[in-house]
C-alpha cells in the first residue's frame, strides 16, 4: 500500500493538468545507483499493464511490481520550502541514506 499526502495529491493534479496529462500519475521506479545503491526516480505516466496504482483524489501513483518491494508501506509527499521543494516518498524501509539524501538502501 501507499498512501498520498493531502498536498501530495492537490499538487500532482495541478501537475497532471498543467502538462495535459490529467488521466496520468506519477510512476515511481526504484533504481540502481547513488551511494547507497538505490535511487528513485519519478515521471509522470499513465499505467501499464501488471503496475500498482494508488489513488487519492484523482492523483495517482503508479509503481512497478519490482519497485513496489523496496516502496511498500510508503508516503508520498511534498514540500515546498526554500532547499527542498518536490514531490518525495517517506519510505519506513529505507535503513540508510547519502549524506545528500539522494539514494539509500534497503
Amino acid at each position: 500500500m501507499i498512501t498520498i499526502s493531502d498536498t501530495a495529491a492537490e499538487r500532482l493534479k495541478d501537475v497532471l493538468v498543467q502538462q495535459g496529462k490529467p488521466e496520468d500519475g506519477l510512476r515511481v521506479k526504484v533504481i540502481g545507483g547513488g551511494c547507497s545503491g538505490l535511487q528513485y526516480r519519478l515521471d509522470l505516466d499513465a499505467p501499464k499493464p501488471g503496475d500498482k496504482v494508488f489513488e487519492r483524489d484523482g492523483a495517482k501513483v503508479i509503481i512497478d511490481r519490482k519497485s513496489f518491494l523496496y516502496v511498500t508501506g510508503s508516503q508520498l509527499i511534498y514540500k515546498d520550502g526554500l532547499m527542498d521543494t518536490g514531490f518525495q516518498l517517506d519510505n519506513p524501509n529505507v535503513k540508510r541514506t547519502c549524506g545528500c539524501g539522494a539514494s539509500f538502501s534497503v
